[in-house]
């Protein structure tokens, strides 16, 4: 079969770690250890597992980590080589049943028994956090999609447990489908803010997790007082105020906002400004240090940050996260979330519903086949000043398309 497949290089990831600073992704895909391949289908582990065959899947920003050498060796130990990329996937089964795809491998997946206190928490929670992902029927991987054995959704076929495989209905098209993977992400961490009627929020950042987070937050939190997004290009505005944005603001402009909305005076140098009260809740679907310390400058003291989007080694300032007693929870993934109503609820049967209701099939602006591989990385790195949001792979196609497919 026809694949994208990751090995293991240092000297290539360090080359495309090296020219992705200086260059941008596009020069990164020239040395990067992905390769467009004929390789062999993967084996099914046990008589649980299924073939899959993607019809799309989506270009992560983990993935462009990952290509661009910006990935940290935190992931190394529960990675395993080489691996096919791709988690974010809409295919068919052998019998043409349409499915999504929930790429964790956790201990179910895994046959064993007993599971980890994560794999066994239904009350609610994050399966994401499963502590033996080195051990049972497949190899080391958090995930589908960074697994030696299990293929990936960049590749013509994978193989996925019965409990990793969800039916889709048929009021779904595939570009709605191939966006509930990173939709369950982002109600995962609205949820986790757990917010109040009170509470202000600004979320961070308009790509895919920041609207999803949006959107949300509209369906599925308690409301609260205000929420504010920082979107940097006028498609992320226009969504963000479609998906029920209060207010929307450049990045450049977020200190202003927060100062009139919480009544805050600004002390510190220029450059360092910060408030001396500030917003309640900061969602931050950036994640690298720059978005952190400007969380940081505007939430107050008290306030809560959850950090939705994937940070690498960074380096910042955290007194304010001690002197102001600032709380910063991580959120990552999904498993069964746990609404305002004490209802559980599976993340997946929520993205399901928020995909329809919320019309996210539309953030997918773009697919590329295989072959076309460079030209969709540097379009998924480069998406919002391309005036993109998702950028997918069609593993079936031959043809570049744009727009709604069916």
């Amino acid at each position: 079969m026809k694949a994208l497949q990751f090995e293991q290089s240092l000297p290539r990831y360090g080359t495309s770690k090296v020219a992705s600073s200086l260059l941008g992704a596009g020069a990164a895909t020239k040395v990067t250890p992905l390769h467009l391949s004929e390789i062999d289908e993967p084996s099914l582990p046990t008589d649980q597992w299924h073939r899959v065959r993607p019809r799309l899947s989506g270009i992560c920003g983990s993935d462009l980590s990952t290509l661009t050498g910006k990935s940290t060796a935190y992931f190394e130990p529960i990675v395993s080589f080489p691996f096919v990329l791709g988690h974010e996937i809409v295919g068919d089964l052998d019998d043409d049943t349409r499915v999504v795809v929930e790429p964790l491998i956790g201990c179910t997946a895994r046959g064993l028994q007993p599971k980890c206190a994560s794999c066994s928490n239904t009350d609610g929670g994050n399966r994401g956090s499963c502590g033996h992902l080195t051990r049972g029927h497949v190899s080391p991987g958090l995930q589908i999609g960074f697994c030696a054995d299990t293929g990936g959704g960049w590749g013509q076929t994978l193989v996925a447990h019965s409990s990793q495989v969800h039916r889709v209905p048929d009021e779904l098209t595939d570009n709605a489908a191939v966006m509930v993977e990173p939709i369950a992400c982002a109600i995962h961490g609205a949820l986790t803010a757990k917010l109040d009627s009170s509470d202000n929020v600004i979320v961070l950042g308009a790509g895919t997790l920041g609207l999803g987070v949006l959107a949300a937050i509209r369906a599925f939190s308690v409301q609260p007082a205000s929420i504010t997004v920082a979107a940097k290009y006028a498609h992320q505005k226009a969504f963000a105020i479609n998906l029920g944005a209060d207010e929307v603001c450049a990045p450049s402009a977020v200190q202003r906002s927060a100062r009139r909305i919480s009544g805050s005076q600004v002390i510190g140098s220029v450059g360092d400004e910060r408030l001396t009260d500030g917003i309640d809740v900061v969602i931050d679907c950036v994640g690298n240090a720059s978005s952190i310390e400007q969380a940081l400058r505007i939430v107050r003291p008290g306030g809560r940050i959850i950090l939705v989007g994937m940070p690498g080694h960074e380096s910042l300032d955290l007194t304010a996260l001690w002197h102001r007693e600032v709380s910063l929870q991580g959120a990552y993934a999904y498993g069964v979330e746990l609404l305002p109503d004490g209802k559980s609820v599976r993340t997946f049967d929520l993205a399901m519903q928020l995909v329809v209701s919320a019309d996210l099939g539309r953030l997918v602006t773009a697919t590329y086949p295989l072959d076309h591989w460079r030209d969709a990385i540097e379009h998924a790195a480069n998406a919002g000043a391309r005036g993109a949001v998702k950028i997918a792979f069609d593993p079936r196609s031959t043809k570049h398309s744009r727009g709604a497919l069916t």
